[in-house]
């Protein structure tokens, strides 16, 4: 690493101590950039990087709430607009008690990324709150997303920023946020993506993030001359992400046979159709379970337990498989995983979810020559979608299933085409971590300098 980059890294330590995502979401993009900054200069003269670590604007405000038993709760809430140099902050709300100002930067960041790799007009974003909407009443996420809108409203707007779901906000709590939004303005806008369709919503947008993350992986497969078809894969995560993944995966002829939640995963070796899958989307988004509940109706599968005390996911190590697509969450693939995966032979890793790599891993894919996405490219299908369901609202249009499909897929193909071209641009044929950072780079880069010192 140059001393440029040791400087930057060891500023983003101390200004923001304790903010262990973060960093890492800024090393590893800073390995990337490296090769920029040799051939223009002039990107560090204008301190870009340093511009595009600060956020613009960072809001953090108190929840209070009434639960069921008419006690007063209090959670913390969150809204980051790291940069809008190519249009307005766009990126997810999430609901989860490990939401805290370090998770929401890193991904924030990585939104920059990910957005301008979309080739739409969106700047990046994110928030969020540590509330836990597992296991509340309708009523308690209803008053907790009222109050909760209360403050965040008038950060908000279609031409400002345009929040999203992420974990723990679906269509629920969307709706919930948009009607408070709506009371508040007084105004019908497109100010949230993910809504109802009945009210603004786009076709499509509930399974982008696991479709164009197969997408994705698709033109990965076909640089080598093969597609999913008889490939047997792994996915991780039970939520909207992991669902489509492994319905995409289904419809093009591959094989899933593992899913996943917080406390275990399910082994399936006749794979997961979609009568299987469809029980899963019951369980997971009507009835609210637990993974487990799976090998109750399907005896032949099995189900492992998280042992937290492990410090490797069995899910990775005991299952060989073609591909892999980690769905779950962040840094779900530490480097002892990653050695694994490798030793079971797999082929490709396509992330699903933003970050669920660590860095050690990432280098070990990298190193071993597979076929390897990080999230900012291959996850990026959700966002571009969001952007579709923005273009939608701002024309008062509502385009067919197969129109919102196909832009999605030209979208990915895009996506693609960039990582593939900028890494051979750099020297660097065949990692998509370059071709991605770089490629997203570029795009914010020399729209900052357009615009001046902002």
């Amino acid at each position: 690493m140059s001393e440029y980059s040791k400087e930057i890294i060891q500023t983003v330590k101390e200004k923001n101590q304790n903010e262990v995502e973060f960093l890492q979401a800024v090393t590893e993009v800073m390995e990337s950039l490296e090769v920029v900054f040799d051939k223009y200069p002039h990107y560090k003269t204008h301190k870009i990087l340093e511009r595009i670590i600060e956020p613009e604007r960072v809001i953090m405000f108190r929840v209070p709430w009434f639960d069921d038993q008419g006690n007063v709760q209090i959670n913390r809430g969150f809204r980051i607009e790291m940069n809008s140099a190519i249009g307005p902050y766009k990126g997810g709300l999430r609901f989860h008690p490990s939401v805290n100002l370090s998770i929401l930067k890193f991904l924030a960041f990585e939104q920059v990324f990910k957005n301008s790799l979309t080739t739409l007009p969106m700047g990046g974003g994110k928030g969020g709150s540590d509330f836990d909407p597992k296991g509340k009443s309708d009523n308690e996420v209803m008053r907790f997303c009222q109050s909760f809108m209360i403050e965040l409203f008038r950060h908000i707007g279609p031409n400002t920023d345009v929040p999203a779901g992420d974990i723990g906000v679906g269509g629920r709590e969307i709706g919930y946020l948009f009607g408070q939004y709506k009371r508040l303005k007084n105004e019908f806008t497109g100010v949230l993506t993910g809504k109802g369709l009945n009210w603004g919503g786009s076709l499509i947008r509930p399974e982008a993030t696991g479709y164009g993350n197969v997408y994705f992986a698709s033109e990965m497969l076909a640089t080598k001359g093969e597609t999913l078809e008889g490939k047997t894969c792994l996915v991780s995560g039970s939520g909207n992400v992991a669902q489509y993944a492994v319905e995409k995966i289904s419809q093009l002829g591959g094989k899933v046979i593992t899913m996943s939640d917080s406390n275990g995963y399910i082994y399936d070796e006749k794979g997961i159709n979609a009568e299987k899958l469809g029980f899963i989307m019951d369980l997971k988004n009507k009835k609210r379970g637990r993974i487990k509940e799976y090998t109750d109706k399907y005896k032949e599968a099995i189900y492992f337990p998280i042992d937290t005390k492990l410090n490797y996911n069995p899910l990775w190590k005991n299952h060989k498989a073609d591909c892999v697509f980690p769905s779950a969450t962040q840094n779900e693939i530490n480097e002892t995983d990653a050695k694994n995966i490798l030793t079971n032979k797999v082929k490709l890793v396509s992330e699903g979810a933003n970050m669920p790599t660590t860095i050690d891993g990432v280098n070990l894919f990298l190193d071993a020559g597979i076929l390897y996405a990080p999230g900012k490219a291959s996850n990026a299908g959700g966002v571009a979608t969001s952007g579709l369901e923005m273009s939608q609202n701002s024309g008062r249009l509502s385009w067919t299933r197969e129109e919102v499909d196909n832009r999605l897929r030209i979208i990915m193909k895009s996506i693609h085409k960039t990582c593939v071209n900028v890494s051979n641009q750099f020297g660097k044929k065949g990692n998509y971590v370059i071709g991605a950072n770089i490629g997203g780079f570029l795009k914010v880069a020399d729209s900052m300098i357009d615009q001046g010192l902002v």
